[in-house]
């Protein structure tokens, strides 16, 4: 063949093939004709082959001074080679956005408030749809079942890279169960809620992209976990794995280079024991360590990566290896940097609102402080609106395994906690602390606008106002007042005193003046005392609190699907405790420590056991729920209060691409299912 066949050959192709055109610049509000598997995104094949287009990759501008903020990373590599072959295509709700500026927000310390802006930059293998009802891909691909739901496997995105460059693989998922959860020398014990039916899970790497997860028992929620979950079933491995003697045979004598006495401890100065993003990082508990080791922070998939903190707040830096693009092919996140304050006091929270100096907040904002902050809503140039709730009922929960033999006997007496609830006037915290916006109701452990299990009589069982009756019950377990100074003896004959500890964070605090007075009407004094969360939590943890008093976090329908937590002792975790901490203890060392529970109680963990191996809203889901909310309310372990309310969120006026909240809740994870890696922030 001569060249000129060869080329005239080649001419000929080049014709038959027709050039790929640009991808349509789908938006939300117009799709152009885009017609995504799953809502408000593709995948880049799913994009180019049915809109026979090639999608071009951009960056921020400022990408390569941001990752000079990070310690340790190398120079950048362009782009393309940066993102994963198979990058998560975002389409932004109304416009492709601009890079630059920061999102500025308030918490209230380290491990305090600090939820809502984590939720900003978290990612997991899933998330929710802004519909909060449709499981949609993030860090996995895709994922797929066997027929009992025993096995889950796990596509990755090929290529896709730590923050730091290095690769993600299903070695990085393998190593988080194998190497960190079940790993006696990082955890004193696998977290309850990662064991199932009390075994662990098998976490295999198939290879670099597949992860096979095989469960003990049949487990049909747990993608709802992974949707939800402020933990991230993945850590670094190449990090975290140099400090491990399984992984290098030096690790202890690397770890001590740096003064630590061992592999562990260095791990465990990095992970913080725990899959809480929000433990205090490395750069708070020794600056100058981590700066030795080259690693501010632990190598993350997040849209933005910690490079400051101190005790006044932190900053984060876009991640310059994020796994996601919108629809013109940039590399998201849009905004460059999260700049969080770490402000305790509620006052000084409001005035920096009003000030304008919050692009974002929904966490911790009450419904007592919305008047204030609507009326300075144009001064401060943001917008302050109402959303439902879920789980906000603020709950009461008497300590029934107390240190205090007298007050365990006391609280363990279903009439005392019957007498406590019907002192409170419901009516009239409805009116003050929700501004009438709320429904009296009574502390269930599971949201009642995601079950069908609950009725109507559960709910409103011993919430009518009635002084009277409480008097009476508390007469009944012959309690009383002899010397008429207004406070019953306990009868050992001291004064029957509770000590009310709260934080704000966790309850309105006016909601706790007035059910002091309430208690203290029927003759239960209340010793009231406001502390931070971090406070309120190791008093909780500890066993050492009279009653614990949170919203009722982690019982929507997604979570209790998978997660058993509120159904058992101690009925919460360590950010929002329960009661009954030496139940579960009675438990978890079967039977040789703690305090041995009632039957009924000890009932709840079979029950719940069976609940998630179910299919959750089936009929046998449903049967085994109203049986567990029976027990719950019949023990009145939680007293509640008031549900179905609303609460405000709000937004600063040049932050786009902005959907207003289905629902203000910690249980879908705050922000998470609004795709915050497409804000963008109007210069």
């Amino acid at each position: 063949m001569t060249i000129r066949h060869i080329l005239m050959s080649t001419a000929a192709t080049m014709i038959a093939v027709p050039a790929l055109a640009n991808c349509p610049v789908a938006t939300v509000a117009d799709p152009m004709g885009v017609e995504p598997a799953f809502p408000q995104q593709l995948e880049l094949a799913e994009l180019q082959s049915t809109a026979s287009c090639t999608l071009e990759f951009s960056e921020n501008p400022a990408i390569a001074e941001l990752n000079g903020k990070i310690l340790g990373n190398a120079d950048l590599a362009v782009v393309a080679d940066r993102l994963p072959a198979e990058p998560l295509v975002v389409m932004p709700y109304e416009s492709i956005g601009q890079y630059g500026g920061a999102i500025t927000g308030i918490s209230k310390a380290t491990e305090s408030g600090t939820s809502d802006l984590l939720s900003v930059r978290h990612v997991n293998f899933v998330r929710y749809a802004d519909d909060l009802q449709t499981v949609v891909p993030n860090v996995a691909k895709a994922w797929d079942w066997n027929e009992d739901k025993t096995v889950l496997t796990i596509t990755l995105r090929e290529g896709h890279k730590w923050s730091d460059g290095e690769p993600f693989t299903a070695e990085d998922v393998a190593f988080w169960y194998n190497d960190l959860l079940l790993n006696t020398d990082i955890l004193e014990k696998t977290p309850d809620r990662w064991l199932f039916a009390g075994e662990p899970i098998k976490v295999e790497a198939v290879d670099d992209v597949t992860v096979r997860m095989t469960f003990p028992v049949p487990t049909p929620g747990i993608l709802n976990r992974f949707a939800v979950d402020y933990g991230q079933p993945f850590q670094p491995k190449h990090f975290l794995g140099q400090f491990m003697p399984k992984y290098n045979e030096n690790a202890d004598a690397l770890a001590q280079e740096y003064g630590f006495a061992n592999g562990a401890e260095a791990v465990d100065f990095y992970y913080g024991g725990s899959d809480w993003k929000d433990v205090p990082s490395p750069l708070l508990k020794d600056a100058d360590k981590a700066a030795a080791i080259g690693r501010a922070v632990v190598p993350t998939l997040e849209s933005h990566i910690v490079v400051e903190e101190t005790s006044e707040g932190r900053k984060l830096v876009a991640n310059p290896y994020f796994h996601q693009v919108d629809t013109a092919g940039n590399q998201l996140p849009y905004i460059n940097e999260i700049v969080e304050s770490y402000v305790s006091d509620k006052e000084v929270q409001n005035l920096k609102v009003m000030n304008g100096e919050v692009v974002w907040k929904q966490q911790a904002i009450f419904l007592e402080d919305f008047p204030l902050l609507k009326e300075n809503e144009a001064k401060g140039g943001y917008t302050i609106q109402f959303a439902p709730t879920l789980g906000e009922n603020v709950f009461f929960s008497f300590n029934r395994t107390h240190n205090d033999e007298v007050l365990r006997e006391i609280f363990n007496d279903v009439r005392f906690n019957r007498a406590m609830s019907l002192a409170m006037n419901r009516d009239e915290i409805n009116e003050i602390v929700y501004l009438g916006q709320g429904t009296p109701m009574q502390g269930v452990p599971a949201e009642p606008k995601t079950v069908s299990f609950i009725s109507d009589d559960v709910l409103t069982k011993d919430i009518a106002y009635d002084v009277e009756g409480a008097k009476a019950l508390l007469a009944e377990m012959g309690l009383s007042d002899s010397d008429g100074d207004g406070t019953l003896e306990r009868p050992d004959g001291k004064p029957l005193v509770i000590r009310l500890v709260y934080s704000s964070q966790g309850v309105p605090v006016k909601m706790m003046e007035l059910v002091r007075d309430y208690w203290t009407a029927v003759g239960v004094r209340v010793d009231l005392k406001e502390v931070t969360s971090d406070e309120y939590r190791a008093s909780g943890n500890n066993n050492d609190l009279d009653l614990t008093t949170w919203k009722y976090d982690g019982n929507a329908g997604p979570t209790i699907s998978q997660d058993t937590t509120v159904f058992v002792p101690p009925f919460g975790d360590f950010f929002n405790p329960g009661t009954g901490a030496k139940w579960a203890t009675w438990k978890q060392t079967d039977g040789a420590e703690g305090v041995e529970p009632p039957a009924d109680i000890q009932k709840l963990w079979e029950l719940s056991e069976r609940f998630i191996q179910a299919e959750f809203g089936s009929d046998t889901s449903n049967e085994i729920g109203a049986e567990i909310v029976k027990i719950h309310t019949d023990n009145m372990l939680k007293i509640g209060t008031v549900g179905d309310i609303v609460a405000p969120f709000l937004w600063r006026n040049d932050l786009q691409n902005v959907k207003p909240i289905k629902s203000k809740t910690y249980d879908f994870y705050w922000t998470y299912p609004y795709r915050p890696s497409q804000w963008w922030l109007e210069q």
